[in-house]
């Protein structure tokens, strides 16, 4: 049978070339549509959504049982483990694939099976058990550090040497399309003498990829490189919504704290990991040489392209402000999930781990609206009369991503959110 990955494969459903979602990715999510059921497992293909447990009921996976595409999230399958996710996926690029009669000819179960996108609600993917943020950009650290610390003394003596994380609310994340309610804070600007509390003034995003945790590990053990690849279900796409001003003050000496756990929005499609493979590349010379349980032995980066776009308020079309790539990040998914356990940390089925943001080399590569706009000392012009160095109310977001194949891209299609008033 051919790998799920082959270039060549061609489905029976037609998918336009600049589509996310060809027969080479088959991202997982969870939906509802207008047949009245309950929210459930499916997976993208071209325009349509393939209802999973549609095909679970007509008996078409030898491994999976019916309840597991029947729940609202994709937990339960994903604690199911990385051979049942393979197998999973094979059996679902056959079912696809143009030469394949089963679900091409079977007119009856095609009609119950494919759903149009055009006629679904994309849900939460899956229950959120804990979230971790990371700060793995060289680009981004050394941008923020220069701004408020100088350029002798941008990045900390430890960020070369780990990555350099925090625990974040799980309770917050929310999906693509859920409205984000301008935060409230203690603000206390240079030139105040005591703070006061108020609305964010600042309001900021941070573009990012969610590594989606599949496999659970013990309390008191380490992983290693391997054991923390397969625990990797797959990724989302992640906006990371910051409030500046708040985070100015609260940071010392602990972190962010309330500047961050208002909102985090992720993508609804999880495109896994095994979809990405073809995409892998080495990261960024590591230089000194990370400890040894952080060395890595294989390449753990990926060729992912992101950008950004933001629509103020008074425009009718998004303008993108940003453009780069996955592949510049210093710390890779693999070496962030091994220094989370490295103290005995247990990880569980659902976790959710932030890349950090993800800025590259150049001006137009930078991830947040802090490094495009130098602090608000250089506003971005979105249209003739129209500038921005912070987000303001009704601003909208908008993140893509793919990886670009051989004729082909594996995408997640994209994270949005638009800033609301506070009330």
């Amino acid at each position: 049978m051919p790998h799920p990955n082959d270039p060549k494969l061609r489905s029976f459903i037609d998918v336009a070339p600049d589509s996310h979602f060809p027969i080479q990715n088959l991202p997982y999510g969870v939906f509802s549509a207008k047949d009245g059921l309950a929210p459930r497992v499916g997976v993208a293909i071209g325009d349509y959504v393939l209802d999973l447990w549609q095909l679970a009921q007509d008996c078409r996976f030898d491994v999976v049982e019916p309840a597991v595409f029947a729940a609202p999230q994709l937990n339960p399958f994903m604690a199911l483990g990385p051979k049942v996710w393979s197998s999973t996926r094979a059996r679902i690029s056959e079912l696809l694939r143009h030469d394949h009669p089963e679900l091409r000819d079977n007119e009856n179960l095609r009609k119950r099976a494919l759903v149009p996108m055009t006629d679904v609600k994309l849900h939460m993917p899956f229950a959120v058990s804990g979230y971790t943020d990371f700060y793995s950009s060289k680009e981004h650290a050394t941008n923020v550090g220069v701004m408020f610390r100088g350029k002798d003394n941008a990045l900390q003596p430890n960020w070369l040497h780990m990555p350099i994380g925090y625990n974040g609310r799980a309770s917050t994340v929310v999906v693509s399309g859920t409205p984000v309610r301008r935060p409230r804070g203690q603000l206390k600007p240079p030139t105040a003498e005591v703070p006061s509390f108020g609305p964010c003034k600042r309001l900021d995003f941070e573009l990012e990829m969610g590594v989606v945790v599949g496999q659970p590990s013990v309390m008191g053990e380490m992983l290693t490189e391997k054991q923390a690849e397969e625990m990797i279900f797959g990724f989302v796409i992640l906006n990371d919504w910051s409030a500046r001003d708040i985070q100015q003050w609260e940071y010392v000496p602990l972190g962010p704290f309330q500047a961050k756990v208002f909102a985090t929005s992720i993508s609804p499609w999880v495109v896994t990991r095994d979809a990405l493979e073809p995409f892998r590349l080495h990261g960024p010379r590591q230089d000194p040489k990370p400890l040894p349980y952080l060395q890595q032995a294989q390449p753990n980066n990926y060729d992912l392209s992101l950008e950004v776009g933001l629509r103020a308020a008074p425009m009718n079309e998004a303008v993108n402000i940003s453009r780069t790539n996955f592949k510049y990040m210093y710390w890779s998914s693999v070496q962030q999930l091994v220094h989370h356990a490295a103290c005995g940390c247990a990880m569980n089925v659902g976790d959710l781990l932030g890349s950090g943001t993800i800025s590259g080399p150049k001006k137009d590569q930078r991830g947040s609206l802090l490094e495009i706009s130098w602090n608000g000392t250089e506003p971005v012009e979105l249209a003739e009369g129209v500038k921005r160095s912070f987000l303001e109310d009704g601003d909208s977001l908008v993140m893509r991503g793919w990886c670009q194949g051989n004729g082909y891209r594996v995408g997640f299609g994209e994270v949005e959110g638009t800033i609301l008033a506070v009330e």
